[in-house]
């Protein structure tokens, strides 16, 4: 099978639904999935993203963990994964982010989402999809993932650029969520995770390039590496997203994000 686009249209992929190599991941809500999901759409419950203990819960899982979802979930050399959610692609983009970091890259998330697949009429079922467990073994790739011992070797690197994801209240410290203080990572630039959506009701992307030249006017272009946060990764997922369907070389995510670093003790904060 040739790979999928990235951002995969929804009516290109109702044609591609008898394909035995498609393993499609609903992300959404189980309340949602009950009511209606992508034929053959398994759900996977996307506290699974996280590690959901220790200090930082909202970390990368560590490879046993990652390892057992993605063995449940069927996932194999082969599979072509489909990711959709209804978080604005947050979810889906994260999914992305961790698949990539095991080394599969048969990726790809609808464009637009669940809305956009109900928007163009395709059918929904309501059915529930079991996987045919498989045997993967995550290796975590972790040139994809930056931490606090990285930020702060790089605070003063000219080719590495901060990608602020948050709200412009929580970027300029007025408002605090579930952190000690306020504010942003020192030199980090803020562009709104939702600012690159068609809108509020309407969840694909803008146009590629228009999006690609303002990256590119704040300062945070592909030619440098890009580290991309926002207060627990959620709404990042969707910043790499964008990164990747724009082909940025070095894109990485910092999965502490805010709640990490608006806690700890020692990490400096602009605002």
């Amino acid at each position: 099978m040739a790979d999928l686009p990235l951002l995969l249209e929804p009516q290109a992929l109702s044609e591609q639904l008898d394909n035995p190599n498609l393993l499609i991941i609903d992300l959404c809500s189980s309340d949602s999935y009950a009511r209606g999901h992508v034929p053959g759409a398994i759900w996977m419950d996307p506290a699974r993203l996280q590690r959901g203990s220790g200090p930082v819960p909202n970390k990368l899982p560590n490879a046993d963990q990652l390892s057992q979802l993605f063995s449940e979930l069927g996932l194999t050399a082969t599979s072509h994964v489909i990711a959709y959610d209804d978080q604005l692609g947050a979810l889906a983009g994260r999914l992305i982010w961790t698949l990539d970091i095991v080394g599969h890259r048969h990726s790809s998330v609808i464009h637009g989402q669940l809305p956009a697949w109900i928007g163009a009429g395709l059918a929904l079922e309501q059915q529930p999809n079991s996987a045919t467990p498989s045997t993967f073994v995550a290796e975590i790739n972790e040139s994809l993932v930056a931490d606090i011992p990285y930020i702060l070797e790089h605070l003063d690197d000219e080719q590495v650029a901060i990608w602020d994801a948050r709200s412009a209240e929580e970027y300029r410290g007025d408002k605090v969520v579930n952190a000690a203080k306020g504010g942003h990572i020192p030199g980090a630039i803020h562009f709104e995770w939702t600012s690159s959506l068609r809108g509020l009701q309407d969840w694909r992307l803008q146009d590629l390039e228009a999006i690609r030249r303002h990256l590119d006017s704040l300062g945070l272009g592909s030619d440098k590496t890009v580290v991309t946060h926002c207060q627990t990764h959620r709404r990042s997922g969707l910043t790499y997203l964008i990164a990747k369907a724009l082909g940025y070389p070095d894109i990485r995510c910092y999965d502490g994000s805010w709640f990490e670093w608006g806690n700890h003790p020692d990490t400096p904060v602009e605002r």
